[in-house]
């Protein structure tokens, strides 16, 4: 498999690093493949990891969709190529976290967008710039982030393409939590050992249940989960016994 991107198992995390430094990690076909290949292996073997985190290499996360491709024009596997591979991320059954260190611009923050949470460092700097090239988005990027921050501030970010920092993103909601630098990695693996923690059988029942019902009036959304809900999953009796062994004590 490609080094472009690369896969680190740490703890029940499987860590998967866009390893493009030396271009600060911006994004091409070559780069979609390798993680198209990593998520492939995930979806073969799901009980292999129990969190998925994907993160940058060097400096930043990535500073976005690769200009210099678009301007001699991609060869694409299949047609909407980055887009398919994005969604089978955001699908994967276990949660994904986007890790954002340093740069997260435009393509980047398409990609990011795909995890179920965001945490950002404090020198992450995040903007959407596709309009400062006269480009639409089509990686997802605008039913994500409306989805994240609120109509309007959407429209704020891709209208003025302003660069918004960690704490920024914070206080939107596009981060989940913005974290000092020096603590990034342990965060990382903090967050990664909370969710772990849990069981991977809730874990991607529940991420279906909120998925199936976006959008959906609430007595729709009821109706679904008490309906089509998944119940009891199979670690429920050893998780309470454990408990009660532990309260024992």
């Amino acid at each position: 498999m490609s080094d472009l991107v690369l896969r680190e198992d740490r703890g029940a995390a499987a860590i998967l690093i866009l390893n493009r430094p030396d271009k600060l990690n911006s994004l091409n076909v070559p780069v979609f493949e390798a993680l198209e290949g990593h998520v492939a292996a995930l979806e073969d073997d799901p009980g292999s990891a129990a969190v998925v985190v994907v993160r940058g290499a060097g400096r930043c996360f990535s500073a976005g969709h690769d200009l210099g491709d678009i301007a001699v024009g991609e060869k694409l596997p299949r047609p909407n190529y980055q887009s398919h591979v994005i969604e089978r991320l955001a699908n994967l059954p276990m949660p994904v976290i986007s890790a954002v260190h340093g740069h997260c611009y435009t393509g980047a923050l398409e990609l990011a967008l795909a995890g179920d949470i965001i945490l950002a460092a404090e020198s992450a700097k995040f903007a959407d710039t596709h309009a400062r090239w006269a480009l639409t988005p089509v990686w997802g990027l605008s039913q994500r982030l409306p989805r994240r921050v609120g109509t309007y501030k959407a429209r704020e970010m891709m209208f003025t393409c302003r660069t918004y920092s960690g704490r920024e993103a914070e206080a939107m909601g596009l981060a989940n939590a913005c974290v000092p630098d020096d603590g990034f990695d342990a965060a990382i693996d903090a967050w990664a050992a909370e969710i772990a923690a849990n069981s991977s059988f809730s874990h991607a029942a529940n991420k279906r249940l909120v998925c199936e019902t976006d959008g959906l009036p609430i007595a729709a959304g009821l109706a679904h989960e008490v309906y089509h809900g998944e119940g009891v999953g199979p670690d429920m009796r050893d998780r309470i016994a454990a408990f009660a062994a532990r309260a024992k004590k």
